[in-house]
């Protein structure tokens, strides 16, 4: 077969890009931070690190003096240019389906459409005796079926498109497809005795690749390949990669194509496609079991306690294939490294899950048990020693321990006044909902005291209670740590003072005294407080608008409303206006507000435990402070009886 001409033809090679990206093949042949297509990426397989080879055409490293006939041949066989045989970690068995127009296309393109980069390819890091490439030439004898994409004529142009795409430059099956002994798919396609085996789920260094057959509806499965989120579910693992550098770019034509081939074909191992969970009031244990009690503590703030999740950026639980699985691997994957949501045009802005790793095993264990159970049905615990053996195979050696030490709300369960302590988290997670007739807006106590304030520099509670009674300046008095509660009651909820020797409160005061941590009067407690900011900065209202839209709208509302789940209640707290806390609230000075977004705000931005909070610089965060608290919210008629000895705060609002 000829090779195209030297100067290739603009749209030979602009079809070429668009068989590349259906490919993904940028994702494989590009290392973190080097150049696209130069290669160096390393492909972990069950015999060692193969690396991905410079496809640029550089003459000297890359494919310059490839010959078309060489291309194809690596291509469709898995030889390479000099002879030798390429690793099956190369998808050549489904790129042989690539029918020849595409060939050409791609070729032109990888020749005259990508810029040249000399960079000399890695040896595979392979031992004896899978480093004997005569080997090779036996697997391809034995498993690679060569022939190109049948059109099946019992189907229409459209599911056959789909097939193609699917099979042979998508190469769905290279991940989605188990692999025998020998490292190869047990099916190619959809035919033949195995052909119920294509794509029926498999595991891909560390993750479950899902079961893709009859998955979902044809609308979901585009959303996900489009958007890389659906109602069920966001991707993850490599998932996320070929969304951002592949799917979101096909037509829609395709990428629908696809869809209806994946949905014609019978229910895999997993049986019919998952529906959704149903809006139901939170899982049976949230609050009595040790994994319910650390799935509040460290998951209900982005997944919610329904498991709903946060449309376009947190996905929901039930339904999730990662939850519904037999195969837990992926879900124990994803909270001991993380998850960075796919980037694409439609949800440019990347969210990211941080790192459980700090939880032991068994903690990790009791947490991912409940969301199985909760939300996937499933009666088979997830134990420590999946746990501790994963953890083992993909997670670094920690850094240390860190100075500030996590409470851990399961840990109440262990003390004789558990239920009293269970109810104190309670009233400072569920505020409005539980005392409604002392709360006037629509806040929670964890809405400045993060994770039930057990958050560093977030106002936690750690050692809090060992510094009452003490001195308010504000009050210019001695004040016990009920009223310093009560002050938050009707300062930032805006609503009226709890009875001191109400039952409510003692268990609020006990859930306190439970985060003591053998502190005493004037200890230094490291993360106290909300942390520091300087205070010198001069506000830019302008620049703190364009912050707040860009950085805290998608949770908080475009106008400070906050957003809220369909029965009304809060998701993520409004932020001004007659919802929010009133203008005597600690939060409605610029320099404390400011002080706590450095440190908290957004969440999900990145790695940091445990909510991937904060990032802002000092100015950023000055200047969207100062536009939030300024604008307008409830007054606190009260306020005139502050600070009677001085001390007035330079930022006060009043």
């Amino acid at each position: 077969m000829a090779a195209p001409a030297r100067t290739a033809d603009a749209d030979l090679v602009a079809h070429g890009a668009y068989v590349a990206r259906v490919g993904d093949c940028v994702a494989c042949h590009t290392a973190p931070g080097g150049k696209p297509m130069a290669g160096g990426l390393a492909l972990n397989t069950p015999f060692g690190a193969v690396y991905s080879t410079n496809i640029t055409p550089d003459e000297a490293t890359g494919i310059g003096r490839y010959t078309f006939a060489a291309f194809e041949r690596v291509m469709r066989k898995g030889v390479a240019a000099d002879g030798h045989n390429l690793y099956p970690a190369m998808p050549y068995p489904s790129y042989a389906k690539i029918t020849d127009d595409d060939m050409q296309a791609l070729f032109a393109y990888l020749k005259h459409g990508v810029q040249p980069v000399r960079q000399a390819n890695r040896a595979p890091g392979i031992g004896w005796p899978f480093n004997m490439r005569w080997g090779l030439a036996l697997w391809n004898a034995l498993f690679l079926d060569d022939a190109p994409f049948r059109f099946d004529p019992a189907h229409d142009a459209q599911w056959n498109r789909g097939a193609y795409l699917t099979q042979g430059p998508g190469h769905c099956g290279a991940c989605h497809t188990p692999r025998g002994i020998a490292f190869e798919e047990k099916a190619l396609s959809d035919a033949g005795s195995d052909g119920r085996l294509y794509l029926s789920g498999a595991t891909v260094e560390s993750w479950h690749a899902i079961d893709l057959r009859n998955l979902w509806t044809v609308d979901d499965l585009v959303a996900l390949l489009k958007t890389g989120q659906n109602q069920y579910t966001s991707a993850a693992g490599g998932m996320t990669d070929v969304i951002h550098h592949s799917t979101q770019y096909m037509s829609d034509a395709d990428l629908k194509a696809m869809a209806v081939y994946l949905k014609s074909l019978p229910d895999g191992a997993a049986g019919p496609a998952a529906e959704p969970a149903p809006a139901a009031a939170e899982p049976a244990g949230l609050f009595t079991s040790k994994g319910g009690l650390g799935y509040l503590q460290f998951c209900a703030s982005c997944h919610q306690t329904d498991g709903r999740g946060f449309a376009s950026a947190f996905p929901p639980l039930g339904g999730n294939p990662a939850v519904l699985s037999d195969n837990p691997e992926s879900l124990i994957h994803v909270v001991l490294t993380g998850w960075k949501s796919a980037q694409t045009a439609t949800y440019p802005r990347v969210y990211t899950m941080p790192a459980f790793d700090q939880l032991s095993d068994q903690e990790l264990a009791d947490i991912l048990t409940f969301v199985r159970t909760g939300w996937g049905g499933r009666k088979d615990a997830i134990t420590a020693s999946q746990i501790g053996k994963l953890r083992g195979r993909i997670v670094s050696a920690p850094a240390g321990a860190p100075d500030y030490a996590t409470p851990r709300f399961a840990s109440m369960l262990d003390q004789p006044n558990a239920v009293q302590l269970v109810r104190g988290m309670r009233l400072n997670m569920q505020t409005k909902a539980l005392l409604p007739r002392n709360v006037g807006d629509s806040l929670n106590c964890a809405s400045c005291h993060l994770n039930g304030g057990t958050v560093a520099l977030a106002s936690p509670y750690v050692g809090l209670s060992a510094q009452f009674p003490s001195y308010a300046s504000r009050a210019g008095k001695v004040i016990s740590l009920a009223d310093r509660i009560n002050g938050c009651f009707v300062r930032s909820m805006n609503g009226k003072a709890l009875p001191v020797d109400s039952a409510d409160m003692k268990a609020m005061v006990a859930y306190f005294d439970w985060m003591k941590n053998g502190y005493h009067m004037k200890d230094k407690i490291p993360g106290r407080g909300t942390g520091k900011i300087d205070d010198t900065l001069r506000p830019n209202l302008a620049h703190g608008r364009q912050v707040y839209a860009s950085q805290c709208a998608s949770c908080h509302g475009a106008n400070g409303e906050g957003t809220k789940r369909a029965d009304g209640s809060s998701v993520y707290p409004p932020l001004w206006g007659d919802q929010s806390f009133n203008i005597g609230a600690g939060m409605a000075r610029r320099y404390t507000a400011a002080a706590f977004v450095k440190n908290n705000m957004p969440i999900g931005a990145h790695n940091r435990f445990p909510l991937a909070q904060g990032g802002l610089s000092d100015q950023d965060a000055v200047d969207v402070a100062a536009y939030f608290t300024t604008q307008p919210r409830a007054d606190f008629p009260p306020k005139i009886h502050d600070w009677p000895n001085g001390g007035k705060p330079k930022d006060s609002r009043y």
